[in-house]
């Protein structure tokens, strides 16, 4: 399959440039050149797979034309070593358990399944001789995007990650998971907001001689193998509901609701739907940075300067993957709105949600989680069965939730076992002559 660009401007690319080179040089994002509708026999059966068998039908659709089916099933089994399991918070809320994985954020499906695919069309071009040196990943994060990927990449061979985050902005636990690695993993410590971040990384794609010097791509969800396979577990929580009997997996009276911030996510449960998931509809929750709740009210899209929040995963004033929600709808701000609505809460709003819902369910929510229950609460109509994306583990966010809840929160194994490494990082100002000196001479 063919990706074409979202700017219209630029050559379409096989799926292996796509991914190599993550945006397109017209600044553009990749997008496939159609979507394969899953058969109606998935569907009716879905519920007796496995997770990995279902995912595996899925990465089929979006990427079997360019990857060998043995290869391609040994990725998404070896991507997908842990479960998403689907928990009743309340009689019609189910949260959706992203935080299994070994960064335990939900970004760590799209980060293992990049990290692998990227490594396989490597050793390709190394067998055929086209390609000399490492492959240079760059990737922003305003929090887990920067753990998940380090992880997921780290120690893949013929590749060296360069994680960039804002200075100050992200919580010591989430900072921790990607600046004690040390290997093929560089953090670079930026002086600035989430936005710099990622107008640095994209300012690198488009420099002519730093392309020259080193092989570029991205781990953000701006690159395609980072947030279709998000796709998978939207497919795995509608089969835990139809495996319990559920009326939601029975009835499409289910509606799924996503915290969103770069909004690759959300468009992985919309590229779901257009495969023919029936989901009824959609709820893209937003904290104080809400652009997207700004342009379903309006259908003007203005991006901002990011704000500082207590879900600063979701402190994004400018979504690249807004880009993709346009072009899948044909530009329709009406079909857009016939699909998905829009929330958007203060950090006291959060905090509200996270002691009431501890409170009423004994359930701990992270902020970014918050946001999603809350919009369900407030939006689902009678007969709706609702889903949020709990996005990552309240120990992540230990000291805010605590203080939020006033309860302890355990710190699981794993995540302590960060804790214990030193941090290294590179100070960096918000300067792209700067950060393309660094990259020249390192």
């Amino acid at each position: 399959m063919n990706y074409y660009s979202t700017n219209k401007q630029a050559p379409t690319a096989t799926l292996e440039k796509a991914v190599v080179k993550g945006l397109a040089e017209d600044r553009g994002l990749y997008m496939p050149e159609h979507i394969k509708q899953l058969p109606g026999e998935f569907f009716d059966n879905i519920q007796n797979m496995s997770f990995q068998e279902m995912s595996c039908r899925v990465a089929d659709a979006f990427f079997g034309d360019d990857v060998e089916t043995e290869e391609l099933h040994r990725i998404v089994c070896d991507t997908l070593a842990f479960e998403t399991p689907v928990v009743k918070v309340n009689n019609n809320i189910y949260s959706l358990e992203l935080f299994h994985g070994p960064t335990l954020a939900f970004k760590d499906v799209g980060a293992r399944f990049m990290a692998r695919l990227l490594g396989y069309f490597i050793r390709k071009e190394r067998q055929a001789g086209s390609l000399q040196g490492d492959v240079n990943v760059l990737v922003a994060t305003s929090g887990d995007t920067g753990s998940a990927v380090a992880n997921g990449f780290l120690g893949v061979e013929g590749i060296h990650v360069y994680v960039l985050y804002p200075k100050g902005k992200v919580s010591p636990i989430q900072e921790c998971q990607f600046t004690t690695l040390g290997r093929n993993i560089t953090a670079i410590e930026v002086d600035g907001v989430f936005d710099d971040c990622q107008a640095l990384v994209k300012s690198a794609f488009m420099d002519e001689e730093l392309n020259a010097h080193m092989k570029l791509t991205s781990a953000n969800s701006i690159n395609v193998a980072r947030f279709l396979p998000q796709a998978f577990y939207y497919f795995n929580a509608y089969a835990q509901l139809k495996q319990t009997a559920h009326p939601a997996g029975t009835n499409s009276q289910l509606v799924v609701c996503v915290p969103s911030g770069n909004f690759g996510n959300i468009c992985a449960a919309l590229f779901a739907h257009a495969m023919g998931l029936p989901v009824k509809r959609f709820i893209a929750a937003n904290n104080a940075n809400d652009i997207f709740y700004q342009y379903l009210q309006t259908g003007i899209y203005n991006p901002q300067p990011s704000k500082q929040t207590l879900a600063n995963a979701m402190d994004v004033g400018a979504p690249s993957n807004f880009a993709r929600i346009l072009d899948l709808y044909g530009e329709s701000h009406e079909r857009i709105c016939n699909l998905i609505s829009g929330a958007t809460y203060s950090d006291a709003q959060i905090e509200q949600t996270m002691r009431q819902c501890h409170a009423a369910t004994g359930y701990v929510l992270d902020p970014h989680g918050a946001c999603g229950y809350r919009a369900l609460q407030e939006q689902l109509q009678p007969g709706e069965t609702g889903v949020f994306c709990e996005t990552a583990h309240p120990a992540k966010f230990k000291d805010t939730v605590e203080r939020i809840i006033g309860h302890e929160v355990a710190i699981p194994p794993r995540l302590a076992a960060f804790m214990k490494g030193e941090k290294r990082s590179v100070p960096m100002p918000n300067s792209f002559a700067e950060f393309k000196q660094y990259l020249l001479t390192t």
